[in-house]
């Protein structure tokens, strides 16, 4: 958390508990939940009906994050918990990471930077040993289209690709806009060179992406993850990149953070990032700002903005 943002908390009249560096491991914060009246966290902080139970002053819970499958919804709203997220502010930077993945699985960047570090320049060749795959005039398709999928397949139109997505529900308006198609998602699977995952965590999207969606892929297609790690099944996409059902992937999320599948480490045709979507400077300081804004409101019977569960707002 930044120093301002701590002070603004402080100026509020509130007193703030706050790691040194890194966070809280779970046990202290189950801990130091007993007295607290706010409470801020990460999306590796679970929220779940043990840490609630030891709370009985929390009346906020301001996730540093969109998602919220990290938080007992219902074991909060039971509690009348106003939970709050950081939806917006975080949308083009992690829309620009989703774009960074697929242009660095695309054009082998990864790989050319450790080769080049480690066995130094290769010299020029006509066919040299990174060749990799064009973006522009591709097809793209993109799986989700809420805020941060729409900014992905805004930047498509922007590398003149065709633009399929899926999507629970049609978006009419967004299709006239940016040139969209809509397609089941076995037809998207099947035609997209390029597949970025924009997905919420729910129990439809857990494993979204198995062996048997892989197999639809094109076998030189690249699946991009920015949603959340368990939207793909690990396992099934290092047997697909192992054995060349599609040509390579970038995730930013993994099925078991922190952990990330054992059998993915070592293949070259994966690029992985430690779940960095909205990791610049600017967005963190944004994300702090509203997460720290939300809790003062409530705290003094505001009702906030962003309020993940309305049913739990009980002030004026």
């Amino acid at each position: 958390m930044f120093p301002e943002e701590l002070e603004r908390l402080a100026d509020a009249g509130h007193r703030v508990e706050a790691p040194e560096r890194g966070r809280f491991p779970r046990e202290e914060i189950l801990d130091r939940i007993r007295d607290a009246d706010a409470l801020i966290c990460l999306l590796s902080d679970r929220v779940d009906e043990e840490l609630l139970a030891r709370a009985p002053r929390l009346k906020a819970v301001a996730n540093l994050g969109v998602g919220v499958d990290n938080i007992d919804l219902a074991a909060a709203t039971r509690r009348g918990i106003p939970v709050t997220n950081t939806p917006e502010v975080l949308t083009e930077t992690t829309a620009d990471l989703g774009w960074a993945l697929l242009m660095a699985a695309a054009r082998r960047v990864v790989e050319a930077d450790r080769d080049l570090r480690e066995k130094g320049f290769p010299g020029w060749t006509f066919i040299p040993p990174h060749l990799g795959v064009d973006v522009y005039g591709r097809t793209l398709g993109v799986v989700g289209l809420g805020r941060i999928g729409t900014a992905v397949a805004r930047r498509g139109r922007g590398f003149c690709m065709r633009v399929l997505y899926h999507s629970r529900t049609r978006k009419p308006e967004l299709e006239r806009e940016l040139g969209l198609e809509y397609a089941p998602l076995d037809r998207l699977l099947s035609e997209s060179d390029f597949v970025v995952l924009t997905v919420p965590l729910t129990p439809e999207t857990r494993h979204l992406i198995g062996e048997r969606e892989l197999k639809l892929m094109k076998r030189d297609a690249v699946l991009v993850n920015i949603a959340r790690g368990p939207v793909v099944d690990e396992a099934a996409l290092a047997r697909a990149l192992k054995g060349g059902t599609i040509r390579a992937a970038a995730l930013d999320v993994f099925e078991r953070e922190p952990e990330v599948h054992p059998e993915l480490l070592p293949l070259r045709n994966v690029v992985l990032t430690p779940h960095i979507g909205s990791a610049t400077w600017a967005t963190r300081r944004k994300m702090a700002e509203l997460a720290v804004g939300s809790v003062i409101d409530v705290l003094a019977g505001r009702r906030p903005p962003n309020l993940v569960n309305p049913q739990a707002w009980k002030g004026t």
